[in-house]
């Protein structure tokens, strides 16, 4: 890898974790002591940690907190989902040699992988830190006992709308803001090939269209694990949505 390309890769590293530096600072604000958990609840809490069903009326939604920002930001840039996630399109990338500056040797693969990298951080930050600002969600919130149809439905809409903390969804300002932005901002840096306003939109719709693999992925492969593990189901009939 070039030393012009993994300074690159330093840089937007480092503005990334600058720009999320406000959320950890004003979670630490917020911070209460912690109330003591009964015994058989811990491990319903350790399940509900990070898999958020859809709330039943708009009462029942817990707005996320600069903590729970902070986290869904580590969790979709560098969480395990998100680094797996981003081999299949620089191998095909790599495959195709686009864009054809990086080749199709091993470095190339090395230079997309840490450009998508790169992009997902930038929009991941802009996202979580705008959201933060006025209460957009970033979070998936999966259905609960719903058809095929209705859980398709939820996947669509929840790519392109979040809650805020009304407990209704609204269009997902942060997440356009954040998508559109860090794929023009990243021509700045990209191989000279796709660093144009053509392929910054190609890219923006690409993004997208991740968020709804991603969204499908958190719907559906739980559900499918459980059944495979034969796990009894933690919802009740009362949390689903009318």
């Amino acid at each position: 890898m070039s030393r012009k390309f993994r300074a690159v890769i330093l840089r937007q590293t480092a503005w990334c974790s600058a720009a999320v530096l406000l959320l950890p600072a004003l979670a630490a604000a917020q911070t209460t002591s912690p109330k003591p958990v009964p015994a058989g609840r811990q491990k319903q809490q350790s399940l509900h940690r990070y898999i958020h069903a859809v709330p039943k009326t708009p009462a029942d939604y817990k707005p996320i907190t600069p903590l729970g920002q902070l986290e869904w930001f580590t969790r979709a840039t560098v969480g395990p989902k998100s680094l797996v996630g981003g081999l299949f399109p620089s191998g095909m990338g790599t495959v195709l040699n686009r864009p054809h500056e990086y080749g199709t040797h091993w470095e190339g693969f090395g230079k997309r992988y840490g450009m998508r990298l790169t992009g997902l951080s930038t929009g991941n930050a802009m996202e979580a830190g705008l959201g933060e600002f006025w209460g957009e969600d970033p979070r998936y919130f999966h259905t609960v006992h719903a058809p095929f149809g209705d859980r398709v439905k939820n996947v669509v809409d929840l790519t392109f709308r979040a809650y805020r903390p009304d407990g209704e969804r609204h269009l997902a300002w942060a997440r356009f803001i954040g998508t559109f932005g860090n794929n023009f901002l990243s021509n700045t840096w990209r191989a000279p090939s796709e660093a144009d306003w053509q392929h910054a939109l190609l890219r923006s719709g690409e993004g997208f269209a991740s968020r709804a693999v991603s969204n499908a992925f958190s719907e559906f492969v739980p559900l499918l694990w459980r059944k495979i593990q034969h796990e009894p189901d933690p919802y009740p009939a009362s949390v689903v949505r009318p």
